[in-house]
């Protein structure tokens, strides 16, 4: 994140310090949304927002590791080209989802140089069709939904744009629901579901990333046909460690920075959910992804029981 965009959204969360509780989400084509940082006039320039075939595209449900990604995703693409990471689009103003981007700034983007790397939290049915149209490779990073689900109160909790939680059973039973922020993680999950065999997305987890992050970015590096050599991976996955990136969030995300980057630990469900929470996630799980590719992928016995 940029010094720019560090000073617009402190600016905006500010804003949102004065605001009232239930005037801080907003619904839009069903989905709820941060009002100050995802406005009507974003989303509705968004829909016709034109996508080139090599666009670095990474989309994410929330919590899920897109801060993590997006930040490894502008190394790789500094070390391919020999661009600079500092300016990521060689422009000072972008903020790291397109969702964020006001009209003016949509085409500003429009004219920036490529590749572009660009990111997302909204589901692939309200993509800008033009993605899927180009065929632009995209990069989903899912994470198991218990941990999703604690990370995601906290960060509600700890980010004033967004309304606090009530309490850890109210934010949970939301959760579950879809009744929160860029709305519900098993409808996510279904919509990619439908894209796992094509040929342009990669669908990659954040647990695959903690154990396995030299392999992964080779692979992601790959996939976005970006060159690099063994030296330049291994430099890469030293600075994008989460203990490495949460250092330098300072830097990248200012004020932010502790909510951004907490924990980033597998397991820490276990702190939080009670034994019916747990049950209750279980049996939502089964209902939705039981027998399912990505379901197979986030391999669920493993980390949420």
């Amino acid at each position: 994140m940029n010094k720019a965009f560090q000073t617009e959204l402190t600016k905006r969360m500010e804003a949102a310090k004065h605001m009232k509780e239930e005037d801080k989400l907003y619904r839009y084509n069903g989905l709820l949304y941060p009002t100050v940082m995802c406005s009507p006039e974003n989303l509705k320039a968004l829909e016709t927002f034109e996508a080139r075939e090599d666009d670095i595209m990474l989309a994410a449900y929330p919590k899920c590791g897109f801060n993590w990604m997006i930040g490894v995703l502008h190394k790789i693409v500094a070390a391919a080209t020999g661009r600079s990471n500092e300016n990521p689009n060689n422009h000072p103003k972008f903020p790291p989802m397109l969702e964020f981007l006001d009209p003016a700034k949509q085409k500003t983007l429009a004219a920036a140089p490529s590749p572009r790397v660009v990111g997302t939290h909204v589901p692939p049915q309200n993509f800008p069709k033009s993605f899927f149209e180009k065929k632009t490779k995209i990069l989903v990073v899912f994470r198991n939904p218990k941990d999703t689900a604690v990370s995601f109160f906290h960060f509600t909790n700890g980010n004033p744009v967004l309304p606090t939680a009530e309490s850890w059973d109210k934010f949970f039973s939301d959760f579950i629901s879809g009744e929160v922020p860029w709305g519900s993680y098993f409808d996510h999950a279904l919509a990619w579901e439908e894209h796992m065999d094509n040929p342009n997305v990669m669908v990659v987890t954040y647990e695959y990333l903690k154990e396995n992050l030299s392999e992964a970015v080779q692979q992601i590096a790959s996939f976005f046909n970006c060159s690099l050599s063994e030296e330049q991976i291994q430099t890469i996955t030293q600075e994008s460690t989460f203990k490495a990136m949460k250092e330098n969030s300072k830097n990248s995300h200012g004020p932010m920075s502790n909510v951004f980057f907490r924990k980033g630990e597998v397991g820490d469900w276990k702190n939080q959910f009670s034994d019916a929470q747990s049950q209750e996630m279980d049996a939502k799980f089964e209902q939705f992804l039981a027998g399912t590719k990505l379901g197979a992928q986030l391999q669920y016995d493993v980390y949420c029981k």
